[in-house]
């Protein structure tokens, strides 16, 4: 990764930039931010395009709040797209159908201040401080409509900056660094991690694994992370899979993977999907790595249950029969309007090729637990010689594959 990391650190001109950086007389670059935006769009040499583009991130980044919308404002006037010439260009093109034309209306119908986001990629860490923008962005989106052009347009251009195939997938154990293990504390999104030792628990032990992508100009932040337990059974509660005090099980026992924990950690990345392919990578690794695995499944959270539950005015101190029954009714008939599965967790791994396997009351009595779902939890199996099949199926159908044991439990409690 390394390598790969330099190479590309190279081609932005990480290198280059810095020792410019060193012999350039900073006093000269604009602090007045329009005029720094107006030297970034001008150069046309790439080492001086790289000192302005460094010093308008800099500026961009001291704005507050109310600064940076009026920023995004003066780009969408100064900046958006020439309608005169996409208009010219449409009409060319209709006329003489050339490749050079073609490009002329590509061109013409990209707003300019896009280009100006390329251009700040290529600073120091500026992948990243894209990233956080755009995060930025999205908190002030509700209020402010027009910022949407910026969240599209930086979505767009991180799919194809993060493309699958330039992620890094990593092993996260005891010996990462601490600053990378910090970071998983901080961004673990399903079940806290309360201290060292607690996270230790997650980490060190022979039966436990954690599995992080990186892009190679991020390397020090993951994107999203999964934790795994290694056991001899599909577990019914969270407390027997993080529980600290327990017994590691040995590795001529194991025979289950249990994704128990996907935490995505970054915000300005939401959109682009990463949790299928981290999935599809550690369990082809885990297979090659553990012989005796045999099942593939997860201890999933329903964080929408209690909500529907609300929604239907369904009382809070049900009876356990009659929580099963709507925790059935809930996975397998879907009030949405795109007739997808009500549950976000559900749409995620049916989406991938999973199939429901098993409904656990009293499965997590955290606060946490109790306040979404009531306590229930849930297990979805991935069957490696079934993934490409339920995959299609779900999609064209939107119909939920799941376990002769939930079929059976649907026909005795009477659900149609």
């Amino acid at each position: 990764m390394s390598i790969f990391q330099n190479l590309i650190t190279s081609i932005k001109g990480g290198t280059l930039g810095n020792r410019y950086f060193r012999t350039k007389d900073l006093d000269n670059l604009p602090q007045d931010i329009n005029k720094a935006v107006e030297s970034v769009m001008s150069k046309s040499g790439e080492v001086s395009s790289l000192v302005y583009a460094e010093n308008l991130f800099n500026l961009i980044e001291a704005l507050n709040d109310e600064q940076l919308i009026d920023f995004f404002n003066t780009l969408l006037e100064k900046y958006d797209i020439d309608s005169d010439s996409l208009s010219k260009a449409s009409r060319e093109y209709s006329k003489n159908k050339t490749q050079k034309n073609l490009e002329k209306i590509t061109q013409s119908s990209e707003p300019q201040w896009v280009e100006l986001f390329r251009r700040l990629n290529t600073v120091s860490d500026g992948t990243l401080k894209l990233v956080k923008l755009r995060e930025r962005i999205r908190s002030l989106e509700r209020n402010n409509p027009e910022l949407a052009f910026f969240d599209t347009a930086l979505l767009n251009l991180f799919k194809h900056w993060f493309n699958p195939s330039f992620l890094v997938l990593k092993r996260i154990d005891w010996s990462t660094p601490a600053s990378i293990l910090e970071k998983i504390i901080a961004y673990e999104a399903v079940h806290e991690i309360n201290s060292w030792s607690d996270l230790r628990s997650r980490l060190e032990p022979e039966d436990r694994r954690c599995f992080a992508f990186f892009h190679p100009l991020i390397p020090n932040d993951p994107l999203i992370f999964v934790e795994v337990a290694l056991t001899n059974n599909m577990p019914k509660k969270i407390d027997q899979v993080i529980k600290i005090d327990r017994s590691v099980i040995s590795e001529d026992d194991i025979n289950t993977a249990v994704f128990y924990s996907i935490s995505s950690c970054q915000d300005g990345l939401s959109g682009i999907s990463f949790g299928n392919f981290l999935i599809k990578e550690v369990v082809h690794k885990l297979k090659r790595n553990n012989e005796g695995l045999e099942k593939f499944v997860t201890l999933s959270p329903v964080p929408g249950f209690s909500k529907w539950l609300k929604e239907k005015s369904i009382d809070e101190n049900i009876s356990e029969d009659d929580l099963l029954k709507h925790a059935i009714i809930y996975f397998l008939h879907s009030d949405r309007d795109d007739e997808f599965p009500n549950d976000p967790v559900a749409r995620f791994h049916l989406g991938n090729g999973a199939s429901l396997q098993r409904i656990n009351l009293n499965a997590d009595m955290s606060l946490k637990g109790i306040h979404q779902s009531k306590g229930i939890m849930v297990n979805y199996e991935y069957k490696l010689d079934l993934l490409e099949k339920n995959h299609e199926l779900f999609f064209k159908t939107k119909e939920v594959q799941y376990s002769d044991a939930i079929k059976s439990l649907s026909k005795k409690l009477q659900i149609q």
